[in-house]
């Protein structure tokens, strides 16, 4: 089903950019190619006898004290305009259906245009899933502080606030908040004094060890750690550059980033207590199995939902159908009867 719709009246410079945001994610080659997320590095030692019945395996999991279905997070992607409000609708019906984890996108512009705030508001459609609303932290250097993020979080009903982190994007973009100085001070004001615990995430360039030490310090409850090896946000802003330098950083930079496996496996032989969720480059269940064995609390994964939301409902059913069966036979043919076993398993090994 084709997702564009028309809106009716003419839109903003932000909700133009979530529109060309959309449509080039789903257009265009705007992945990462040379860097990878590096779970091809890893393979699971397969056991030829599992003491198991495939009918006792269990992938549910809880996150911020919620029951879930499966570790699967369907990403921060959209919202803002009539095309994004339909994908939030439908990947939110997904999500209570299944169980799932869902983020929204930057709600920066629900801020700045209340109009359009209807396009994240996902928890009619999903009054039971875990459900987290989504800022950037660079705002905090433009004028947003604490009242935003409240606004943010009431309007979705959020469990949990997402601040994203975009350096590279911000320099690639046009007219791009640059100015990321001084952050950390207002982001622990932000976790102090939210109603809701906060998630730290990046876009897809990755967290390393350090800077997820210095959020944790701060107050940080969660972190995303976003890594390379998925879409490329500095190609997807190349794409719609509105000069020939904008172009050329986003081809020069398309592949930087720190690849998610080693964010994942960095950060967690620092910290072994902290809820952390892998993206960045996942693309099917083994890969999520492999980033849980690595030490993930939760897997998210964005492009291959939002392929799937724009071919309609029963793609999307196809999808979650597959991406837990894929983790069910990871968990069979390991001998490994859940989650919590598979975590930090010997059966993962990183290949020489």
């Amino acid at each position: 089903m084709n997702l564009m719709v028309t809106s009716p009246s003419a839109p903003t410079d932000i909700e133009n950019r979530k529109a060309d945001h959309l449509r080039i994610c789903l257009e265009e080659d705007v992945q990462f190619r040379r860097t990878t997320s590096g779970l091809e590095q890893y393979r699971f030692i397969h056991d030829c006898l599992p003491d198991l019945d495939y009918e006792d395996l269990q992938v549910k999991t809880s996150f911020l004290g919620k029951e879930l279905g499966s570790p699967f997070l369907i990403s921060s992607m959209t919202g803002g305009t009539e095309q994004a409000q339909q994908v939030n609708f439908r990947l939110a019906a997904l999500a209570q259906e299944y169980g799932l984890a869902m983020g929204v996108g930057s709600q920066r512009v629900a801020v700045e245009q209340p109009e359009v705030a209807d396009t994240f508001n996902v928890r009619k459609i999903a009054p039971n899933i875990v459900l987290l609303a989504n800022l950037g932290a660079v705002q905090f250097n433009y004028g947003y502080g604490v009242e935003q993020c409240q606004r943010v979080v009431d309007l979705l009903e959020a469990d949990a606030l997402i601040l994203h982190l975009n350096p590279l994007q911000e320099c690639i973009q046009t007219r791009g908040d640059k100015n990321f100085k001084g952050l950390l001070p207002k982001i622990a004001q932000i976790c102090e004094r939210l109603s809701v615990p906060v998630i730290a995430k990046e876009v897809g360039n990755g967290i390393s060890a350090r800077c997820a030490q210095r959020l944790l310090d701060v107050g940080i409850q969660a972190i995303d750690v976003a890594g390379a090896g998925g879409t490329s946000w500095a190609k997807v802003e190349s794409e719609r550059a509105e000069s020939q330098l904008q172009r050329r950083l986003g081809q020069t930079f398309g592949d930087w980033g720190i690849p998610m496996a080693e964010c994942l496996t960095q950060i967690r032989q620092m910290n072994r207590s902290m809820p952390l969720i892998a993206s960045g480059g996942l693309r099917t269940g083994l890969d999520g199995a492999k980033a849980i064995a690595l030490g993930a609390d939760l897997v998210g994964l964005a492009w291959p939902f939002l392929q799937a939301a724009q071919q309609g409902e029963q793609a999307l059913i196809e999808l979650a159908d597959v991406l837990i069966a894929e983790l069910k036979t990871v968990l069979f043919c390991t001998g490994h009867p859940d989650l919590s076993t598979l975590k930090y398993t010997q059966s993962l090994q990183k290949m020489s």
